[in-house]
């Protein structure tokens, strides 16, 4: 990529702002990395991640987007211990109460299980390899510095606590905000006089508790990925999956009032009433590794900086800062490699009217995780917020789909594409796919009374 500036500023170090900055490094002689915590040399959980000790997933399409930026990445963490998916039979997946039909086939690597900070310390140690990039860590940001007329950032001021508190201006061509679902960069538009981004925001309530086990051999049959979704009746659910160090973490979660307890006792009864009978006995006979740690997530937001008119020049957002959804669905760290993609390809345009592409660029995968994710949490009645047409007609389909993927393996594939943003989701409606659906739903409504007829109780289990 040819370069178009000198010095290129990412304020933040989690997985959007180092992803940042690997594309920067491309298009800038000089890349400065700004955090505010001690960043460790190995794999840890800290301070400003606190959801990093909760469940994450890297889903294909942003597993692929790190392999490109950081080429054989995915083959390290695998070396170093974390698991892959690469067969359908190693996955146990309800959303919405439907046990998807997934038949054992191969595939590719479908999901990388790195922990957050396993995941996030091989791409910090590829990032400091790159010799245009530096990370100032234990930094604190003060705000932004613009030319006289306000219409560029030039750079940011920070103080360097390590330097005893002293104030640093660092200029740049370029600042990013990657701090995250707290991102003050609309706070700084107002100060500098530009309108603040529009937000959408669904409240959902939700609280998750975590913590992780060592299962015996052999318990779970194979699975390496279970996960159980909440459904109107239920508004609670989890995920279990194995991780490096020979680990499984189990994430328990629930919305509006519904939410797990930190007690072992307590904790252990809520994941009764949502997981599966073998799936319990697994975790009831596990070993636990550590104490049980909660993190809450009041709602989805989404800040709409593709409809601002005016925008400075010389200054960008990238990551939660723009849109955080619900962590249940396991989308944030692939929507930031997706945002990430989103730069590098804005980047090769030049400089000029920057941030109204990227914006507009960035909007299509935050779209996508937004609709996914905010349908999904509106399909609970638990929910509150607004249900128009669109949405109501939308959820009723994928509750038709669902049902379908309770037996048909093709619509069950289909279905995890799209949740896993390896398809965008009109691939649902397709002709194809809606006559499997509406043929499944179909077969799934008579097998009841066929059952019936044969002297079998339409509860009976299948095999």
């Amino acid at each position: 990529m040819k370069q178009i500036g000198g010095q290129a500023v990412v304020l933040g170090a989690g997985m959007a702002g180092l992803l940042a900055a690997r594309v920067l490094a491309d298009a800038y002689r000089r890349v400065t990395v700004v955090e505010r915590d001690p960043l460790p040399e190995m794999p840890a959980n800290r301070k400003g991640v606190p959801q990093g000790r909760h469940a994450h997933l890297l889903v294909p399409r942003g597993a692929q987007i790190l392999d490109e930026l950081f080429p054989g990445l995915l083959g390290e963490l695998v070396a170093g211990g974390a698991p892959v998916v690469g067969d359908y039979a190693e996955f146990r997946f309800a959303p919405g109460g439907h046990l998807l039909r997934l038949e054992g086939r191969p595939a590719q690597p479908f999901i990388c299980q790195a922990s957050r900070p396993y995941l996030e310390a091989h791409v910090r140690a590829r990032i400091r390899a790159l010799p245009a990039v530096e990370i100032a860590d234990e930094c604190d940001i003060l705000g932004l510095v613009t030319t006289a007329d306000r219409g560029r950032v030039t750079g940011a001021r920070i103080t360097r606590r390590a330097a005893g508190g002293a104030e640093d201006t660092l200029g740049a061509d370029l600042v990013v905000d990657a701090t995250g679902r707290s991102g003050r960069t609309p706070a700084w538009l107002a100060v500098i006089g530009y309108d603040q981004p529009p937000e959408e925001r669904l409240g959902i309530h939700l609280k998750y508790a975590t913590r992780h086990l060592r299962l015996r051999p052999g318990a779970l049959g194979g699975a390496k990925v279970i996960g159980i979704g909440a459904e109107p009746a239920r508004p609670t659910g989890l995920v279990l999956f194995a991780q490096e160090g020979d680990r499984w973490i189990l994430t328990a979660f629930g919305y509006s009032g519904h939410h797990p307890p930190t007690d072992p006792d307590g904790f252990l009864g809520f994941v009764q009433a949502a997981a599966p009978a073998d799936v319990f006995a697994a975790i009831r006979d596990g070993e636990p590794l550590d104490d049980i740690v909660a993190y809450q997530f009041p709602a989805n937001l989404r800040r709409r900086y593709d409809r601002l008119r005016r925008f400075p020049a010389g200054l960008l957002v990238i990551g939660d800062a723009i849109c955080s959804t619900n962590p249940a669905y396991a989308l944030g760290m692939s929507v930031a490699a997706l945002q990430a993609a989103a730069l590098r390809d804005s980047l090769a345009g030049g400089d000029r009217d920057l941030a109204r592409r990227f914006f507009r660029s960035a909007a299509k995968p935050v779209n996508t995780a937004w609709q996914l994710a905010a349908g999904a949490d509106l399909s609970l009645p638990q929910v509150q917020g607004p249900r128009p047409l669109p949405v109501r007609v939308i959820n009723a389909y994928v509750s038709r789909v669902l049902t379908a993927a309770e037996h048909d393996p093709v619509v069950a594939e289909r279905f995890l594409r799209v949740a896993s943003l390896q398809d965008p989701p009109p691939r649902m409606f397709r002709p194809t796919t809606a006559l499997r659906v509406a043929l499944g739903c179909r077969r799934r409504r008579r097998a009841p009374a066929i059952e019936a007829t044969a002297g079998v109780p339409a509860s009976a289990p299948r095999g």
